[in-house]
């Protein structure tokens, strides 16, 4: 791989030549028009490139400077077909990897991010790495695909190979959480389970932030947890739900109450308080809020604010006379046959806001 040093070692042979015939190219006339000292530059820069002495990393910066100066003047179309001309032309150009990331580059520019992609992609596969100014092409290449592309496939390609390729550059646990985000996209709902397992069991997985999935620990660890649960406690219907749970009420079953409720992450908060806060999931027995009092519940469910999501308001609780239970709809699409199915997933303490 070619080294950031071994490049700026190649562009002290061709500093003084460029800036001579600079010289003698701004000096041929008094008056000049800004656009012909430009057209001109790059004639000179392009002489330079003839010459038969000239080392791979002082052709690299000849032509990188052409390059620069072609996007200095907003040249987008010329530098594209300037490189790619290059390419075609010399096939065995170590620096050929380079000047294509920098047609991508441009592409994206203008945003024509397909074209990007196709050079990104071209790069990755055609060429072997390259390190330019500390930067590896193949990294850079793999981190702008997975910004402009919108295919699944695509991401989970890419992702696994930063993954795989890249582990010092990156931070593995926001890409395990990104890589199950994608195969729960697409349903690979095994891979998807095993990937969240593997984004929980890394050290910083409880406290990481990651940009555009808050709350990710949660999240994650509620799939796992729901996954390895026997999920004995849902129900076919909202009707069937809401029916068991006001027999158990009527009939005074604490325990059948506790057997109702879900296993997983089952909360009792306050209406102003998150259901996730650790402090609302908890362990208890509806017993000891039941004891020596009369539970009514109201004759109708309330809606919730999706069809999926309803409450039950019910007086005569020990603590807060007022609870309402919360219904909803079980969405695990990795087991069919749960997913769909109702449950009474937690409590919402005092009068509703």
């Amino acid at each position: 791989m070619m080294t950031a040093k071994k490049i700026r070692k190649g562009l002290f042979s061709i500093v003084a030549l460029f800036l001579i015939v600079t010289f003698t190219v701004s000096c041929s006339r008094k008056i000049r028009d800004p656009r012909d000292d430009f057209e001109a530059n790059l004639q000179a820069m392009q002489e330079l490139l003839q010459s038969d002495s000239l080392s791979d990393e002082a052709r690299y910066g000849i032509i990188r400077k052409i390059a620069t100066t072609l996007l200095a003047n907003n040249e987008n179309p010329r530098l594209i077909v300037y490189l790619t001309d290059w390419v075609e032309k010399n096939p065995d150009d170590k620096f050929n990897a380079y000047w294509l990331l920098m047609v991508a580059h441009s592409y994206m520019q203008t945003n024509e991010d397909p074209m990007a992609e196709f050079y990104f992609e071209r790069i990755i596969k055609n060429y072997p790495d390259l390190e330019v100014e500390g930067k590896s092409i193949h990294f850079l290449c793999l981190e702008n695909l997975i910004k402009i592309s919108r295919n699944s496939d695509s991401r989970i390609k890419y992702f696994n190979q930063l993954i795989n390729r890249f582990p010092s550059s990156v931070s593995i646990t926001e890409m395990y959480m990104r890589l199950a985000r994608e195969y729960e996209n697409i349903g690979e709902w095994t891979k998807a389970l095993r990937t969240y397992n593997m984004f929980l069991e890394q050290p910083d997985a409880a406290s990481i932030q990651i940009t555009d999935i808050p709350d990710a620990y949660n999240y994650a660890k509620t799939l796992i947890d729901f996954n390895k649960s026997p999920k004995d406690w849902t129900f076919r219907s909202l009707a069937s739900l809401e029916s068991a749970i006001r027999e158990a009420i009527y009939r005074y079953q604490p325990n059948r109450l506790d057997s109702i409720r879900s296993k997983v992450n089952f909360f009792a908060v306050s209406w102003k308080q998150d259901e996730n806060s650790s402090t609302g999931h908890v362990a208890f027995s509806m017993a000891n809020y039941m004891h020596g009092n009369r539970i009514t519940c109201d004759k109708e469910l309330i809606p919730g604010p999706t069809p999926n999501e309803a409450y039950l308001r019910t007086t005569g609780w020990t603590t807060m006379p007022t609870w309402y239970f919360y219904l909803r709809e079980v969405n695990f699409p990795a087991d069919p046959d749960i997913h769909g199915r109702w449950e009474w997933a937690g409590i919402y303490i005092g009068d509703m806001l």
